[in-house]
């Protein structure tokens, strides 16, 4: 798998790349290295597991939870539960540390580790490679230090998780949302209880599906990442809005009463007027990476609010917020985060604050959504090419250059290497579909010319 952790935790095959012997491993590591840190100090450590329904997460979690006692952390086991559902009680229930079994929006056969710190927030960056160190040397033969007696960590079943996660939704949102009819498309994931349970107790009437997981159908065919099923029973319901999560529920799309997906970038820009309006907007500033649609952020200059932009994923997004107080960020993709009110990206937290903007001002979600139009994007992935060299090549950059020239300021362009692969992402937006091909073919060609 290379470098184990990646930007979301550690993801792979599930009983291929990540094997029980390696969330085992991994667990131990964790409760080392944060003992070593001093996060244990004078008690005894308490961590909050969690997973989403794969099938692959139930032997998973037995690995996970026997590694942490092994090391001598008490574990509180809260089943299946939303990514943010866990990051929430980490911090509620004062634990040392957060465990969350999910793949996200990836295919059913993957699986993933992901580690929360003490408040629910996710592991610093040193902290991991820490982890991964010490995970490698043991690996290979150095013996643990392993508690006996009543040193080893108990195991109970924390079954209140999922209603503190619901009291909590409801507690912080605006206003209630009677009179909105509202589809929920859970992916067949973590959300498929909790979701419907807190929209239904808001005062929606809800109509649900995928809801239904039985371990092996997360994310197939339903979800953020297919949004057909969502659109098709909005229209036959005549709902005022869907709402389609991922498979561990931290993201967010939405879809408006004719039909028409609302991504990301129109939910930030739609949240971003109602928290200004209610006066918990800091500093007037959304934050967001570069892959932000250029609609976006001409909508947040009109409306007179700031922007701030991070490198692609929502971990620079939150580390952004949390270095200058921010309250709103996210990404095109629907990753939202509410920093008042969770540490990562949530949701549930993100769709019912969109219902309760609806509900509040009696408009159509595609009216609110109006408030940015997309320009159209076309991106490229140029491949066996040598990405190191994108910020150096003369040639490139002339070509780049000339773009730019072109699109003027109704237009973008970015050249992104990819982290993991021997590939150059080109993406261009501009107010004209045909334009945006044209010049997008153009530097694709520049970037094999110049850095194949």
């Amino acid at each position: 798998m290379g470098r184990l952790f990646g930007t979301d935790g550690v993801r792979g095959v599930a009983n291929a790349d990540l094997t029980a012997e390696l969330a085992l491993g991994l667990s131990v590591a964790a409760a080392h290295v944060l003992a070593e840190a001093g996060t244990f100090e004078g008690h005894k450590p308490v961590a909050v597991v969690g997973r989403d329904p794969r099938a692959s997460g139930e032997f998973l979690e037995a690995a996970v939870v026997a590694g942490l006692a092994s090391a001598g952390v008490d574990v509180l086991r809260v089943g299946v539960l939303p990514t943010p559902a866990v990051a929430f009680l980490t911090g509620e229930l004062g634990a040392d540390l957060g465990v969350m079994l999910s793949a996200s929006h990836n295919a059913m056969p993957d699986n993933g580790v992901k580690f929360f710190a003490r408040g629910g927030h996710k592991l610093a960056d040193e902290l991991e490679d820490k982890i991964e160190a010490v995970y490698e040397e043991h690996r290979t033969g150095a013996p643990w230090d392993r508690p006996t007696g009543a040193g080893v960590g108990r195991v109970r079943s924390y079954d209140e998780g999922s209603e503190r996660y619901v009291a909590h939704l409801l507690s912080v949102l605006p206003n209630r949302l009677d009179g909105l009819k509202i589809v929920l498309d859970e992916a067949h994931g973590a959300a498929a209880g909790v979701s419907p349970e807190t929209f239904t107790r808001a005062g929606a009437e809800v109509i649900t599906i995928g809801a239904e997981p039985d371990g092996l159908n997360i994310n197939d065919g339903c979800g953020s990442t297919h949004l057909g099923k969502v659109r098709a029973a909005v229209v036959e319901h005549g709902a005022h809005l869907g709402i389609a999560h991922d498979g561990d529920a931290d993201r967010c799309l939405a879809v408006d009463h004719e039909g028409n997906e609302v991504d990301g970038d129109q939910i930030l820009a739609v949240l971003a007027l109602d928290m200004r309006e209610r006066g918990v907007l800091r500093s007037d500033t959304v934050v967001a990476t570069v892959m932000s649609n250029l609609g976006f952020k001409l909508a947040l200059e009109r409306e007179g609010l700031r922007l701030v932009q991070t490198a692609v994923g929502d971990r620079y997004v939150l580390e952004e917020m949390k270095q200058h107080g921010y309250a709103l960020g996210g990404e095109q993709s629907g990753h939202v985060i509410v920093l008042d009110h969770a540490t990562t990206g949530d949701g549930t937290l993100t769709g019912l604050l969109l219902a309760a903007r609806i509900a509040r001002t009696g408009r159509t979600l595609k009216d609110l959504a109006g408030v940015m139009e997309r320009l159209p994007q076309v991106l490229i992935n140029v491949p066996d090419v040598d990405r190191t060299r994108v910020g150096t090549s003369a040639e490139l950059a002339s070509a780049v250059a000339d773009a730019e020239r072109e699109l003027g300021s109704t237009g973008r362009v970015l050249l992104r290497p990819s982290g993991t692969e021997p590939l150059v992402r080109v993406m261009v937006e501009a107010a004209d579909i045909e334009q945006a091909r044209s010049v997008a073919g153009r530097l694709a060609d520049a970037v094999k010319s110049a850095l194949g």
